[in-house]
């Protein structure tokens, strides 16, 4: 097939919708990806090893896709080979997170491997696809151009999506649904491919009924996507689910049972109603206890409220600043009535001022002293959180106590995790400050 090269004569439809599909698929490979890494953070823990091997498997088995595309020689066939590319990315990466979910609550034991094996599937298709548009595309493309538009479009769909995911998509719509609405994308971009080449296709009935039965398989998962977080989540929390939500930091899940209201955070329990006085108890009296009689207070973290219902019980405490970084949290809490009721309605207090933003920006900024602050965090199982137990974060603290201020931090347990309890003590003190551990038992929690 004989052309001239396409910046003489302009682009051609085709190959503009063959470009614009190397946005769409790059965007919908990299959701994929993302989403293989979200998902293996929130369920296994420590953000930076899931993202650190979910990337590095996936671009690996982009490059064995892209070794793989060589036995691609048929060049009247390439498109077709393009569309059942297409479906099966579509298929399989669509549906990657609603997997992953159900894997978790019925099959957990399996999980770590099939998160790997469904990344090097979708990541070893993924890399078929660029090698072959490029090679529809040199036919008509002189080699210069093709490259750098090829990879022009490919790096603005990653950008855009890379900003997308974190902001909007998973925030709007949630895990499952994002998957499955950028495997409908990529079903699209097959059935686009279906009319460009539909003078070159054979048995293009059977191809357009592929096309018809991945969107309506996608289609039809979009719209039951809560039936299936529901039934993985029913699986995994075992306790009736009265509340979940997905918020950019986090999924939010609250459950009632025989033992009362629990309360799970990216599927590790937070607090069960049965028990949450014995940790919230010994988490604030002591500390105010130890000052005698404070004023103003602060609490990090602590979005449910419980850590302010102790506090609010001292007739001195003038103010409570809560600075919680989800405010997904607060609001729930703030106005669900019988959440609001397990913290008797504390942060509707007008004492309280609710700031939602990351503690540790929050103590960088020049501000008030307090006389109490009360750090409520998770346990430091990923980095992330684990900043928030490092010497810079005790030196800021340090800077917003009072001249006879106290500080009380939540830490794991002395018996189970010893190194990481004794550490927490050692970096305070190395801030000058000084440490008293204690320890109190909370039996949903075990020891």
């Amino acid at each position: 097939m004989s052309a001239r090269p396409a910046d003489a004569r302009g682009p051609q439809p085709v190959e503009i919708a063959l470009l614009a599909s190397v946005f769409v698929v790059a965007a919908c490979g990299l959701v994929y990806e993302l989403s293989a890494a979200a998902l293996s953070s929130y369920l296994l823990g420590d953000s930076v090893l899931q993202f650190s091997t979910i990337i590095g498997t996936y671009l690996f088995a982009m490059g064995v896709g892209s070794w793989l595309s060589r036995y691609f020689d048929l060049d009247r066939q390439l498109p077709a080979h393009f569309l059942r590319i297409e479906l099966l990315v579509a298929l399989i990466g669509g549906a990657l997170p609603a997997i992953l979910f159900l894997a978790n609550a019925y099959v957990p034991s399996a999980f770590r491997l099939l998160l790997y094996g469904l990344v090097m599937v979708v990541g070893t298709l993924v890399g078929l696809e660029i090698p072959l548009v490029m090679r529809i595309l040199k036919r008509n493309i002189v080699l210069k151009n093709l490259v750098s538009q090829v990879l022009t479009f490919d790096y603005l769909g990653a950008l855009a999506v890379s900003v997308a995911f974190p902001l909007i998509l998973v925030p709007q719509l949630g895990m499952i649904r994002t998957g499955l609405l950028f495997g409908f994308m990529n079903a699209a971009v097959a059935v686009w491919a279906l009319w460009l080449f539909r003078h070159e296709l054979r048995r293009i009935g059977a191809h357009a009924l592929a096309c018809f039965l991945a969107l309506a398989a996608l289609l039809g998962a979009f719209i039951g996507a809560d039936h299936i977080t529901t039934l993985a989540e029913d699986k995994f929390y075992q306790d009736r689910i009265v509340f979940s939500a997905t918020s950019p930091y986090q999924r939010i899940v609250v459950t009632r049972g025989q033992l009362g209201h629990r309360l799970f955070l990216n599927g590790n329990l937070q607090f069960a109603e049965r028990d949450e006085y014995r940790y919230h108890e010994a988490l604030v009296h002591p500390v105010m206890a130890a000052q005698g009689a404070p004023k103003k207070v602060a609490v990090l973290g602590g979005g449910d409220g419980m850590a302010v219902r102790e506090i609010l019980k001292y007739p001195s405490v003038e103010s409570v600043t809560l600075v919680e970084l989800d405010p997904n949290m607060t609001q729930l809490f703030t106005e669900h009535e019988t959440l609001a009721a397990l913290n008797g309605h504390s942060l509707s207090s007008p004492k309280v001022k609710i700031v939602n933003t990351d503690a540790f920006q929050w103590l960088q900024q020049p501000g008030d002293m307090f006389d109490v602050i009360v750090v409520d965090f998770p346990d430091p199982t990923n980095f992330a959180i684990g900043t928030l137990y490092t010497n810079s974060f005790y030196a800021l603290l340090e800077k917003r106590l009072s001249a006879s201020g106290y500080a009380v931090v939540q830490t794991t347990s002395p018996l189970v995790a010893r190194k990481s309890y004794w550490t927490v003590a050692t970096t305070i003190e190395s801030v000058g400050l000084r440490a008293t551990p204690y320890h109190a038992h909370v039996p949903s929690f075990g020891e």
